[in-house]
């Protein structure tokens, strides 16, 4: 049935009321709406799918407003991707186009709303800017929809963090509070050297007395079509004077217990079971206590049959009699780390310098649902040495204390791995890592360790507004360095080494990103132009004075770049674009931005500069334009228009309401190629096949997000909104704020073209050189001096300062860049969604073929 839904109200009356009213008196389940609904998105939820429908493992439920009623709606499965490459995200603003109410037949008065087709992606609309607390913001929950804290589909009972699984997440993981008083009888206990004994008979095991030293994250191992309720699955090392031996907790202990069994608790455990342990696991290292670690059976809490009994016993009545191990650390200094042998396990504390954004990498497990794991990157110091350590940290489950990683906070890390990469040392975290920040050591088992003391001691001596000016943010961060030579491996089951992607594939991997994902490639080709870009971006000329067109390209709906050969093929005038528009309160939004979704979620436009060659071979950009046109989504159900705020980070010009302007200005989050390159280099065949290349794949305007940018206190709270993952609940006061970006020591960036060796393909990819010690990156770059020739800062990634302290200049760089011309080269690119259609694609490093070895036949 098709309706009309006026959603321009005054207030006398609720849009989104009015629609469902609306749908439920329809003869069919269906409406579509001849004027999108235009809706707040307040949360996003994910869940596990019941069948694997339409071969996703996840499915979405949606929380939108109307500003006077909030209504909890399933995502229909044709549109989850929009959420999962992040263009849908909470506290945008979406236009509904279809709804459907779907009925559990197996309950009575269970019912729902799913949304089955999108128009748009929008800002938020002005009349929405004025709420301040979502949560006063009434619940429609009438006969029909029902169950505001758990999944739309009651065969799920939990829902799981938006981006990753092993986070606890929801109301039905208990708090840790402190435990109550209790009175145990320790007269009938065992040990654990005797449950071995036990473990061969048919007695049941007596209590035990144990003190935790390690506890794993949480690991999720939920699968469509699986009949368990909660499957969660931790483990803890627990010890008690006679050794350490495992305990694992299962499925509805999990939300029980987790938050609650902190490294250090003390318990008393009633009614487990023992089983074979398993031994393919990870384990910790324990090297510091000097007790016998049993490995041939674990302690198991049950839900059920039997139903584990667990006790928390109070700090203050802990007994020293009952011989509990203390939790045993290994602190190391920066200093010592050098010096330690690889995989060595090691505790640490440091003063936080830098923190990277949130990014997340896929799971190497082939069976059971699609997994991703989140991680950043962090420098802390700790006085020892001027090297900061490098730290790479996984998702602990510690979410609060993950996410609020910051500079100038004092950082604990244990369990941490050491990792020799050639001259490159650096930490990564285990299963069984531990994080605490400052605000989190207070009663810590940690406090009292020597090496803990003389950090602090240490910090007495700084001076914060000395040691804030090292710090830094965000930024493209990718480490180790690569070797100094490349050598693909030809067997897919190395999972350490690169193989080399034909350019052409590129497609493919573009298409698959998520969002936040990172993702390493190598391909080879020739260096067929190079642009050079000064940065922050120079003012854009008037338009009087452009004189050429620039040619413009696209990405298909899953982030791939369209060729250029199927843009005419989309073209819809602005005049057309504003008569058809659904909504006026969007039109007069001074913040207005169209993300497109639908079944062509993130197609987006690129543009390229048309250049003007001079006698040296170096070229100089024109910065003209070409003719307004702008992209028509197919079945015509999607519509662009552009952002009238001025962008501060890019110097494009934006047009005022109503007035035609050049179609750069047109599509929504473009992404501008640099907007006049300060030079360019094109080899001598680039001229001749450009024309002929059916791929082209652009990386589009370099994003400030790809630059590491100054902290400042003043703007933690918005700096870490944008450096962590998007959140599945809007917070309207903190997206609200704005902060001045601030980049760290960067004077311009290169962008290269590399062209496929059969000539039908081509990429182009930024590079960032590094040219200042104040860069996070120059952690990771060589620090030989070379001779700032253009090969030599591409292939280091690295600028050499001149003797009079400067950095080159374009001119001089450029000069040398005919050594480029017909030399092969292997290029590193690391490809990242950032969300909202924009794609990085930067160059981490350029082999020339000497620096390339042949694969054994062996691998």
């Amino acid at each position: 049935m098709a309706g009309a839904a006026d959603h321009r109200d005054s207030g006398s009356g609720s849009a989104l009321q009015a629609v469902f009213e609306q749908l439920r008196s329809a003869y069919t389940l269906s409406l579509t709406l001849t004027s999108p609904l235009c809706l707040a998105v307040t949360a996003l939820d994910r869940y596990l799918s019941l069948q694997h429908p339409s071969g996703e493992s996840y499915s979405y439920d949606l929380t939108i407003t109307d500003g006077q009623w909030r209504m909890k709606c399933q995502l229909a499965d044709s549109l989850t991707r929009c959420v999962r490459t992040g263009s849908l995200r909470c506290g945008a603003g979406v236009l509904v186009s279809q709804l459907s109410l779907v009925h559990d037949e197996t309950r009575l008065s269970h019912s729902y709303l799913r949304i089955d087709g999108i128009h748009s992606v929008v800002e938020l609309p002005e009349r929405f800017l004025s709420i301040k607390d979502v949560e006063k913001i009434p619940q429609w929950c009438q006969d029909y929809v029902t169950r505001s804290d758990g999944p739309l589909q009651l065969s799920r009972k939990y829902y799981l963090p938006l981006w990753i699984n092993d986070d606890p997440y929801g109301s039905v993981w208990i708090p840790n509070n402190p435990p109550p008083d209790v009175v145990i009888d320790v007269s009938r206990i065992t040990l654990l050297a005797d449950l071995d004994a036990f473990f061969h008979s048919s007695r049941r095991p007596l209590p035990l007395l144990v003190r935790i030293l390690h506890r794993s994250r949480i690991r999720y191992y939920g699968k469509p079509g699986q009949n368990i309720d909660f499957p969660f699955q931790v483990y803890c090392e627990v010890a008690d004077q006679s050794g350490v031996m495992s305990m694992v907790v299962w499925n509805d202990l999990c939300p029980e217990w987790f938050n609650r069994l902190t490294v250090g608790s003390v318990l008393y455990l009633q009614q487990y079971s023992l089983k074979h342990s398993y031994q393919k696991r990870s384990r910790p290292q324990i090297r510091t206590l000097s007790l016998m670690t049993f490995h041939s059976i674990e302690i198991c809490l049950n839900p059920r049959s039997p139903a584990s009994v667990v006790t928390v016993i109070p700090p203050k009545s802990v007994q020293p009699q009952w011989g509990l191990p203390d939790v045993p650390y290994n602190f190391a200094t920066r200093s010592e780390v050098d010096s330690m042998n690889s995989n060595q396990a090691c505790d640490v504390i440091g003063l936080v310098t830098y923190v990277g954004r949130v990014e997340r990498i896929r799971s190497k497990e082939k069976t059971g649902p699609e997994k991703f794991w989140a991680y950043r990157w962090v420098h802390a110091v700790d006085g020892t040495t001027d090297s900061p350590f490098i730290l790479e940290i996984f998702s602990s489950s510690q979410p609060e204390i993950f996410n609020n990683i910051c500079p100038m906070t004092y950082l604990v890390c244990t369990q941490m791995r050491v990792c020799q990469t050639g001259c490159s040392v650096y930490l990564t975290s285990s299963t069984e890592t531990q994080l605490f920040i400052t605000g989190c050591h207070k009663k810590q088992p940690y406090v009292n360790e020597p090496k803990v003391k003389a950090f602090i001691q240490w910090t007495k001596t700084l001076k914060d507004n000395v040691m804030l000016q090292r710090t830094a943010v965000g930024g493209h961060y990718c480490y180790p360095p690569a070797p100094p030579t490349f050598t693909p491996t030809t067997n897919s089951n190395m999972t350490n080494e690169l193989s080399i992607t034909a350019i052409a594939e590129l497609k493919g991997e573009l298409e698959s990103l998520q969002y936040r994902e990172h993702r390493r490639v190598a391909v080879q080709g020739y260096v067929a132009a190079v642009q050079y870009h000064t940065w922050p971006p120079q003012p854009e000329l008037p338009h009087s004075e452009q004189q050429e067109g620039v040619s413009v390209q696209g990405v298909s709906d899953t982030g791939a770049a369209i060729p250029s050969s199927t843009k005419d093929e989309m073209t819809l005038s602005q005049r057309e674009m504003d008569s058809t528009s659904p909504d006026s309160d969007i039109t007069v939004s001074p913040k207005r931005r169209r993300v497109q979704t639908g079944t062509r979620l993130h197609r987006q436009y690129f543009t390229r500069s048309k250049m003007q060659s001079n006698s040296a071979g170096i070229q100089v950009a024109s910065t003209s334009h070409e003719d307004e046109e702008e992209q028509q989504w197919d079945e015509g159900d999607l519509e662009s228009e552009e952002s009238e705020g001025e962008d501060k980070h890019t110097s494009v010009r934006k047009p005022a309401v109503g007035k035609e302007t050049d179609q750069t200005s047109q599509v929504p989050g473009v992404q501008q190629a640099a907007i006049h390159p300060t030079a360019l280099w094109e080899s001598r065949v680039w001229p001749l096949v450009k024309q002929k290349v059916t791929d082209h794949f652009c990386c589009g305007r370099f994003n400030h997000e790809s630059i590491p940018e100054k902290f400042h206190f003043d703007d933690r709270e918005v700096l870490l909104h944008d450096l962590n993952l998007s959140p599945a609940r809007w917070n309207p006061d903190l997206t609200s704020q704005t902060h001045t970006h601030t980049p760290v020591a960067c004077t311009g960036y290169f962008m290269l073209t590399i062209l496929g060796l059969n000539q039908t393909a081509a990429v182009d990819v930024l590079l960032v050189p590094v040219v200042s010690s104040d860069d996070p990156r120059a952690a990771g770059v060589p620090q030989t001096q070379h001779d700032n020739s253009l090969l030599s800062c591409i292939s280091s990634g690295r600028l050499c300062v001149q003797p009079d302290g400067s950095c080159p200049t374009p001119g001089s760089l450029m000069s040398s860049a005919p050594q480029l011309d017909s030399e092969r080269v292997v290029c590193i690119v690391d490809l990242c969604l950032l969300g909202e259609r924009r794609v990085e694609m930067i160059c981490s490093k350029l082999y020339r073929t000497t620096d390339v070895c042949q694969p054994s036949s062996t691998q």
